[in-house]
């Protein structure tokens, strides 16, 4: 089996989905390996690196052409579109729920598509898991994305000309993205809060030497290891709990974000009114909405006095990293749904079942094609 990586097209974007080193592995397993020219260069990863390993440095049209796989990290686009064909199975991160329509084009087309962004949250699929890998890297991109755009330090500092007190970093959302900024404040000597819709998370909030903000409800449990959205009640009285922490705040970090919906709107702009002067918002969930009202995509706002900035931030500003972790999520999933280079088309197994969006043409709906 031919397996093309893409370059990819997306504005800002600067991760591929396979590393040398993973497609080196690919090949040892007998998958041949295409690559678009140029497809690793802006993650540090040059054409004679592939060469090294075996792979094939091909024009984007030569790998559309030739590839049985494709792989990206982003949805495939209209132009991408043109060239699939009903033989391609395509592998990526289609946030299919919000891109209902794109759906239906590949279908159009005949192909086969794997959504990466559906992985389930159970444990045989950890090293598959796209999101919480690049998530990672996100929650630590953000604390230093908000420490360049602050204009105070993060730790207590004690000098002749006097006292600088720490500075206080509230999270709002404690996943994989809201543990690692946690993490990465607390190193840094912050005074760190953090809150979620979850109770479930407040020990693992604890441990990371970081008070979790009650609310006085009895919470919300997630579904299928991700975060729903909040009732009414609950949201009204995590707002009331939550907005003295959020108005000391120097910085704070918003990562919550509902799989296939609008992202939910965390902090008002009245809220913003009565944040410090100088205090930094950096909103992970922008890209869906965003859990600033305030915030836009890309846009850096300042507004009452408050910085705002709306990103996914960390993967494509710290792409050799992030497209290496990808490629090994990549490496596995495609080892899972394989056997002797073949796939396996077991659509009783659960993480087929999730991942596997569009059969030859069809749309499979609740683990059916439609």
């Amino acid at each position: 089996m031919k397996i093309g990586i893409l370059k990819e097209t997306q504005k800002g974007e600067k991760r591929v989905a396979i590393s040398p080193n993973i497609a080196k592995q690919l090949i040892e397993k007998g998958f041949e390996i295409l690559v678009e020219d140029g497809a690793g260069e802006a993650s540090q990863f040059k054409n004679s690196d592939y060469e090294k390993v075996g792979a094939h440095i091909e024009r984007r049209g030569v790998v559309f052409k030739e590839a049985d796989m494709l792989v990206k990290i982003n949805p495939f686009d209209e132009e991408d579109l043109k060239l699939v064909d009903k033989r391609h199975i395509l592998m990526s991160q289609f946030f299919h729920k919000s891109n209902p329509e794109l759906m239906k084009a590949i279908a159009a087309k005949g192909a086969t598509a794997f959504s990466m962004d559906a992985m389930p949250r159970i444990s045989r699929a950890q090293d598959m898991d796209v999101l919480s890998s690049q998530s990672n890297l996100a929650g630590y991109k953000a604390v230093i994305k908000g420490a360049y755009e602050m204009t105070k330090i993060f730790p207590l500092m004690m000098t002749a000309a006097g006292t600088i007190t720490p500075s206080r970093v509230l999270v709002y959302g404690v996943g994989v993205a809201g543990l690692q900024a946690i993490a990465t404040a607390k190193r840094l000597g912050a005074v760190v809060e953090a809150t979620d819709i979850r109770l479930e998370t407040k020990e693992q909030t604890e441990s990371l030497g970081a008070k979790f903000i009650t609310v006085e409800n009895e919470g919300e449990d997630s579904e299928d290891g991700y975060a729903k959205v909040a009732s009414e009640d609950y949201a009204r009285r995590q707002k009331e709990a939550v907005n003295k922490s959020l108005f000391n705040a120097d910085l704070v970090i918003t990562t919550a974000m509902v799989p296939g919906r609008k992202s939910p709107i965390l902090i008002t702009e009245e809220q913003v009114k009565h944040m410090k002067n100088g205090a930094v918002i950096i909103d992970l969930a922008a890209a869906q909405g965003g859990n600033c009202e305030l915030s836009k995509m890309h846009k850096p706002v300042i507004k009452h006095g408050v910085k705002i900035i709306g990103t996914t931030i960390a993967p494509e500003s710290v792409s050799t990293n992030a497209s290496d972790l990808y490629a090994k999520n990549m490496f596995n999933f495609i080892m899972h749904l394989t056997k002797d280079n073949q796939f396996k088309w077991d659509f009783d197994e659960e993480i087929t079942d999730k991942t596997l969006i569009v059969y030859k043409g069809k749309i499979r709906q609740n683990g059916k094609t439609a």
